[in-house]
Formats: structure tokens, sequence, C-alpha cells
């Protein structure tokens, strides 16, 4: 069959088919038949057939060809993609050109880097196509620096190819990768001469994740400059609205998509799901569920992760029952994070031994977390740490957190302490570590070692990540910190905040005193609970609260796990001032109404 497909090759030369007619057709035709031929054979025979058969003038390119083909054939690999190169007697740019992107192709980011070293010191010219490929490499390997970055920026400024729009937008996701340097990414972006709607693209991706705003700004200049958006540039400003605190512009967004015609596109509405599941509207996830024609795997696994993220265990395993398609790693995340929220262990035990005998998927890491996540809000910590001895491979980060974060559930002192120990070798300068065993020492009265610990922090130059929440009043997007003392309008909401508090005190909240270091006064112990960002940004809300603003619920997005106090002082609000409140943390989102919450306090 290989050989087949040479002769196939040869034909086309032979009838008249031009470079660039083989270059078209190669990448496909020669991809297609390689996958069938038995690698170690192609290896040996590509040099021989064709120095013999082609012309010399034609041999290189048709090589080249090959030599992309071996590369991403199913069974080869990079050794018979370099014998096929190496056996060469003429390479030209097209030829280096394969050999690079075949080792970006198989992930070989270093090898593809440094064959373009040694063919720029050769004195070998590149083009564009070089370019692209040196700097996906650059952007997907871990060992890449600024530095690397920089200097194919110049090159490409040197080269005069900085302006093309495919050089530009491959250097925008390369500065977005590495340094998150967004002034950067807009300098590249500027200068190239013809935006189309891939630059554009590739600016709002930069963007989108960090900064969701700019993103829809971007979005919003992209159709005043007269470019139609494609299901592409929509996947990504959609992604973008999954960062914000309301589905108010997701919302806008669904009906611009279907006006243009992608209603019925399936990553779009696998999209629009996970977005309005992460801006606290589940019932808008559940209609676009229902209406979609052909569900994917994708479909399904959002849905049941939707569910899980909003505490609706039993509604995720009735979508596993439900789904028509193989389920795969993903869909037993969700579905283990889902039980773990809703307290269904029994279930989440069954689940995770039927991975491996009923689906042949053997568990890793992150299911493993989420099982000593069960076990471990379920109180059963000394039978969740022999689950993380068990494991086949050394527990991550991950799993020794959600070990610790059951211990300050349950206020275990003894395996918190070997989980914290874990969580600082592994992670020392995250301070999940030193926080959470603080707050364990001072919910247990140990108020001597709480302080050694967070000294121990600061001696290691660890710092605690703050507490940031964000609400949205109108058009504008307010981010508030702990303590809320850089706030224009801090004594107003300081003023507002105090009359909550004693209102709330009225109905039965007691401000819990005991998560705050006993150094502290009692007094101050309440002032400084009271100040947590999200107290913060339901008094403002309560300040701006008018006739536009009265309607719906309450928002509030942050950006980690809410704490006892406020989340009792949340259930009690949500009484006081007859709003429900939906408050996404960095774990799952709460919904409170009428002095409850839809966690039933198991979080």
């Amino acid at each position: 069959m290989y050989m087949e497909g040479c002769i196939c090759l040869y034909d086309m030369h032979q009838s008249g088919f031009n470079q660039r007619e083989i270059l078209f057709l190669g990448p496909r035709s020669s991809l297609a038949m390689t996958k069938l031929a038995d690698p170690m054979t192609a290896s040996d025979s590509l040099p021989a057939c064709f120095s013999t058969t082609f012309p010399m003038n034609s041999r290189s390119r048709v090589s080249s060809l090959l030599v992309l083909a071996v590369a991403t054939s199913t069974g080869a690999g990079s050794d018979d993609a370099w014998s096929v190169f190496q056996s060469m007697t003429l390479r030209n740019l097209i030829t280096w050109n394969s050999m690079i992107s075949g080792f970006q192709l198989l992930g070989l980011t270093g090898c593809s880097m440094s064959l373009f070293v040694r063919m720029h010191g050769d004195g070998i010219g590149f083009d564009c196509a070089t370019l692209i490929s040196v700097i996906g490499s650059c952007c997907e390997s871990v060992h890449s620096s600024i530095g690397q970055c920089r200097l194919l920026h110049s090159l490409a400024i040197k080269a005069g190819f900085v302006s093309q729009p495919e050089v530009a937008t491959a250097l925008v996701k390369l500065y977005a990768t590495l340094v998150s340097d967004m002034d950067e990414c807009y300098r590249v972006f500027i200068e190239t001469t013809d935006r189309d709607i891939v630059s554009w693209t590739g600016i709002i991706t930069a963007c989108a994740e960090s900064q969701p705003e700019e993103a829809l700004l971007l979005f919003s200049r992209l159709r005043y400059h007269g470019l139609i958006p494609d299901r592409y540039t929509f996947s990504i400003v959609i992604k973008a609205c999954a960062g914000l605190a309301t589905e108010r512009h997701g919302s806008a967004l669904h009906g611009l998509i279907i006006r243009t015609g992608f209603e019925d596109d399936t990553v779009l509405a696998n999209a629009l799901m996970h977005a309005y599941s992460r801006c606290g509207n589940i019932e808008l996830s559940e209609r676009v569920f229902n209406q979609m024609r052909a569900c994917d795997i994708v479909s399904w696994n959002t849905m049941i992760k939707a569910y899980a993220m909003h505490g609706q265990g039993e509604e995720a395993l009735r979508v596993f029952a439900a789904m028509d398609v193989q389920p795969d790693s993903t869909t037993f995340v969700s579905l283990l994070c889902a039980c773990a929220h809703a307290g269904l262990v029994d279930q989440g035990h069954e689940l995770f031994n039927a991975m491996l005998e009923r689906y042949g998927i053997a568990p890793r890491c992150d299911h493993f977390a989420c099982m000593v996540d069960i076990l471990g809000r379920a109180g059963r910590l000394t039978e969740a740490e022999d689950l993380i001895k068990q494991m086949p491979v050394q527990g991550d980060p991950v799993v020794w957190s959600a070990l610790l974060s059951a211990c300050r559930k349950h206020g275990e002192t003894e395996i918190a302490e070997r989980a914290a120990q874990k969580l600082i070798e592994l992670e020392p300068k995250n301070s999940v570590g030193y926080v959470m065993m603080s707050n364990i020492y001072c919910e247990n009265g140990r108020y001597s070692d709480a302080g050694f610990i967070r000294k121990e922090m600061k001696d290691g130059r660890t710092r605690k990540v703050p507490g940031l929440s964000w609400i949205e009043i109108g058009d504008l997007v307010h981010e508030f910190a702990a303590g809320g003392r850089r706030h224009p309008e801090k004594d107003a909401i300081y003023a507002e905040l105090n009359g909550l508090v004693g209102r709330l005190k009225e109905m039965g909240y007691v401000p819990k005193t005991s998560l705050v270091l006993h150094e502290i006064e009692e007094q101050h112990k309440e002032e400084q609970l009271y100040h947590h960002s999200e107290k913060l940004a339901l008094a403002f809300w309560l300040m701006n609260a008018t006739a536009t603003t009265s309607f719906g619920c309450v928002k509030i997005m942050k950006n980690i796990r809410i704490c006892l106090d406020c989340h009792n002082f949340m259930k009690v609000a949500s009484a006081c001032i007859g709003k429900k409140i939906v408050v996404r943390d960095a774990n799952r989102f709460h919904h409170f109404r009428d002095g409850v919450c839809s966690c039933s306090d198991y979080w």
C-alpha cells in the first residue's frame, strides 16, 4: 500500500501537476496512505525509491511531503521522518519546513526549535511557514523563555514578516502564553497591516481568560470594522463571557449567534452551556442543552459539570444515566465532583469502582482527588488518607488540598498537619497549606500554633492570595478586596454594611470570631470579619439597588473559597433583604434564598 502511494505521487508529477498542486494535495493524500503503511518499510524504502524515480529538480519537494507524512503517520515517529530527512541529498526550504513542522506535530518542540537554529546558522533563509511552526513550538514548550519569544519577534521584524496576519497571530499567542503581557500582544496586533478575522480572534483569545471585559470590547470593535465573526471567534467570546459575574453579555451574544445562523452549532452550544452555568444561571444551561439537536461527549460532560458546580448531584446522575455516548475520563471527574458536593458517598464509590471495571478507564490523580473529597466531606478522613497512600502515583497538590479542606471542615488536626506538610512540600510558594492550617488551629483554640504557621509563611516569603469579589452594577463590574480601604466610596459602604449587620444580628446572625487570631480584640475580630470582600460587595449592591436592579437576584463572584462566617452571613442576609443571593467561589456555587443555602451547609 505504501509503494502504491509513492507511485500515485509519481503519476501526479508525470501527469503535469505543478509544485503548488502537489503541495496542496500531498499532505492529505500522502498522509492517508502513509497511515496504512508499515512505518519501518516506509523509512527504509523512501530515499531509494525517490532518488531513482524522480528527476533531480522535483526530488526534494516530493521528499518534503514524505518527511511530513511519515512524521504524522500512525505508528511512525520522529526517527522515521528524521531518516528520510537525513538521507536526502538535496534539501530546500520546503524540506526544512516539513521537518520542523513534523517535529512540532509530534510534540518534539525542542527538536523543532533546535533544527531551526541549525537551519538559520547554516545561512538557509526562512519564510512565514517556518516562523509559524517555530513560534508554535516555542508556545507549546514548557522550557520556553521570554528571551526566545523576543528573539523570534525580532527575526520576524527583520525579515518583514511581522505584519503578516498569520505570523502576528502566532506571536500574540506566544506573548500571552509566556508572560501574559497584553501590552506586547496589542503592539504586535497593531503592527499587522491587514487585520483579518484570524488576527482579531487571536487578540481576543489572548485576553479572554484574564481580561474578559477587554475581550468583549475587542469583539465590538471587530464588528465595528465590518468583519463578520465566524464560529471560532464566537466560541472564544463565549469563553470570555464565562468569566463575568452575570449572564447578561452571554445572552446578548447568544442572540447574535442565532441571527448569524450558528444556532445549531454543537461547539457553540457547548460553550453557551458552560458560560451560562459559570454565570450562575443553570436554567439557561438546561434550556440550551434540551434544545440541542445533536449532543457530543462534550455536551453531556458540560451539563454534568454544570449540575456538579451548582450542587445538584442527583440531576448530574440523571443526565449520566441518559447518555447515549461512551463516557470518558472527564465525565467521571464531573460525576465524582457532583457526588462530593451533594454528599452522595455510596454513588461516588460505585462510580469510582465502575470506571475501570465497566468502562475500562483507569483513575487518574483528579479522580482520586474527587474521591478523597467525597470521603473527607463525609467525615471518613482516615479512609481518605488511606486512599491517597494506595494511589498508583504520588498525590498531587489537589489531592492533599482536598484532604486538608476536609480536615478543616471536621476539625481534625493530626491528619491535617500531615496533609499540610505534604502540600507545602509540593508547593512551597502556595499559601493554601499555611492559611488552611492556621485556620484549623484557630478553630481549635490553638492560637500560638496558628501564629507560628503564619510566621513560617512570612519567613518563607509566601504571600496569601488576597480575597477578591466582583459584582456587576449596571454596565460596570466593581471589584472589592478584603478591607475595602481603597474603594472611593468606602465610607458609604461601611455605613451601609454596619446597618445591615445590625439587622442581621437581630435575626440571629452571630459572627464566627474563632476564625480570627486570638491576639486581636473581640470587637476588632468582628470588624475584620465584616470587611470580607463578598460582604462589601453585597453592601454596595444594596446602596445601588434601583428599579432596574431590584429584579432577579444578587450575583457575587469571588476568587477563593467562601469562609464559614460569610456563608452564615449570606444565609441570613437573603432572608433579610428578600432576595436570592448567588455566590460563585473558587469551588462551586451557593444559592442563598430565604435563610438557607442550596448546599444544605454541606460544603
